[in-house]
């Protein structure tokens, strides 16, 4: 899929997730969540061509412009959401699957001083993640899991479940446990 189709499909992702927005145009105009995750495949492409002070650079830019700070050799996967994304980081060995939504003040940071190595976590598909949570360390959070608001994460946490609390402990999702409105919003389907 060429860079066109994978915007195409941003905004169709972003349009499926978000109820206030009416329109593809709007999206593509006044998101910055759209816009971070546009401008981190240019600058992960310089990273990965080893021009990693003009990635740096680029991505600090973009920081200043959008809110959302994303380190170029952090790997996103496909259909990335950012929904009011002011004050979101990704460290640089960040790993995040498809169909990965974040909200505001989500932080994937680190917990060493180490600069070898992985050291921030890796989401796998469907992960939510709630407005000020913060994910820390070379750790998994497994697929299709929430994690809640505030949450501080710092162990492994297993697929379908959800992880709430200072330090977040997991629990399994029963099955009265339905986010999937945070995942798509069918009267806003396309």
């Amino acid at each position: 899929m060429g860079m066109i189709g994978r915007m195409r499909e941003d905004v169709s992702a972003a349009r499926l997730r978000d109820p206030a927005a009416r329109s593809g145009i709007e999206l593509v105009l006044l998101y910055p969540g759209l816009h971070a995750i546009w401008w981190h495949r240019v600058w992960h492409g310089l990273w990965l061509r080893d021009a990693r002070l003009l990635a740096r650079a680029g991505s600090q830019i973009s920081r200043r412009l959008t809110g959302i700070e994303i380190h170029p050799g952090a790997k996103i996967g496909r259909r990335f959401f950012i929904d009011h994304g002011m004050g979101v980081v990704i460290g640089e060995t960040a790993e995040l699957g498809d169909d990965v939504m974040l909200y505001h003040g989500v932080t994937l940071g680190g917990r060493t001083r180490d600069a070898t190595g992985k050291r921030h976590p890796t989401l796998a598909n469907g992960v939510i993640v709630g407005a000020g949570a913060k994910i820390l360390g070379p750790i998994t959070v497994g697929t299709n899991t929430v994690v809640g608001a505030n949450a501080v994460v710092t162990k492994d946490a297993p697929s379908d479940s959800i992880l709430v609390g200072v330090p977040a402990k997991a629990r399994h999702r029963s099955d009265h446990d339905d986010f999937s409105d945070l995942r798509v919003v069918s009267d806003y389907s396309i």
